[in-house]
């Protein structure tokens, strides 16, 4: 038994879950006279639902982290370096990346048995931003023990609804040219053309971030009528096996009442032949007397 391996299976079950399974691994160690291991085990904290479900993505989708991980070193370097186009390349990964893994993450709670809202989802996706942004973040986010969801402090901060990209520092301006200085025009050029690369990188962003959060709406409000169509056909169905049920009571009630018209038919035609002879008997009967 040792820190490690408690801190994973304890991050690896159910929020409810935690703080009973919490308590036993603390008796545990105890009992193994480890008081030292006990106090470690007490000071981790039961993870939120949205740090949950960051984690959740992380263990169950291990493939994912790797390629969060390299897109992050690699905006963090175009955002240093100023390159307009590798921004904006990276940029573009950047929203279809987050937005596809903060929607599996959703699916992979519902999976669990906890669905979660359109507000545990965005704080998802700030985490995965933060992821971005931030190295140290990125380690804590890989590691899946979150107790909290993150959010970017540093670089280029989450997408938030409302929130806006927060624009890079400038970089010094250049010293002023000398005599003789070699390049230092040049060196003006290029460091304006960086900035207005930044700045189109940024509004491009900003754009990719509004079309996103439109798509989010879209998906709110089709999810809603597919639900309310879900619950329609639920009750359809219910109704149908209801008119099924019917239906063959019916067809049960109409066979009994099929053969006790055969029975009632097959005794008068039985009643009408006794009839008919006891006529007959009678009427040789009367003849008789009358001859006498």
């Amino acid at each position: 038994m040792d820190y490690d391996s408690v801190a994973d299976e304890l991050y690896a079950l159910r929020p409810e879950e935690f703080t009973a399974a919490r308590a036993s691994a603390m008796a545990s160690a105890r009992t193994a006279g480890d008081r030292e291991l006990a106090e470690r085990i007490r000071t981790l904290r039961k993870p939120s639902l949205a740090a949950w479900v960051s984690n959740l993505l992380v263990r169950s989708s291990p493939g994912e982290v790797e390629p969060l991980l390299r897109l992050g070193e690699g905006l963090r370097q175009a955002h240093q370096d100023l390159d307009g186009t590798q921004l904006r390349e990276l940029s573009r990964r950047q929203h279809a990346l987050i937005r596809a893994l903060s929607l599996q993450a959703r699916q992979l709670a519902k999976e669990a048995g906890h669905p979660i809202g359109e507000s545990v989802q965005r704080e998802v996706e700030n985490t995965l931003h933060a992821v971005l942004a931030d190295p140290e973040a990125a380690r804590a986010w890989a590691g899946g023990r979150l107790a909290k969801p993150l959010s970017a402090a540093v670089g280029f901060p989450a997408t938030a609804e409302g929130a806006r990209p927060r624009r890079p520092e400038p970089p010094p301006a250049p010293a002023p040219s000398r005599p003789g200085e070699k390049g230092s025009e040049r060196q003006r050029r290029r460091l304006a053309q960086a900035r207005e690369d930044a700045e189109a990188a940024e509004r491009e962003l900003r754009e990719l971030q509004d079309a996103a959060d439109a798509a989010g709406r879209e998906v709110a409000e089709a999810k809603q009528q597919v639900d309310g169509l879900q619950r329609r056909v639920e009750e359809l169905t219910g109704t149908l096996e209801q008119v099924r049920g019917e239906h063959q009571q019916a067809r049960f009630a109409e066979r009994a009442a099929r053969e006790r018209a055969r029975t009632a038919d097959r005794r008068a035609r039985e009643a009408g032949r006794k009839a008919a002879t006891a006529a007959a008997r009678l009427e040789r009967l009367t003849s008789a007397s009358s001859d006498a």
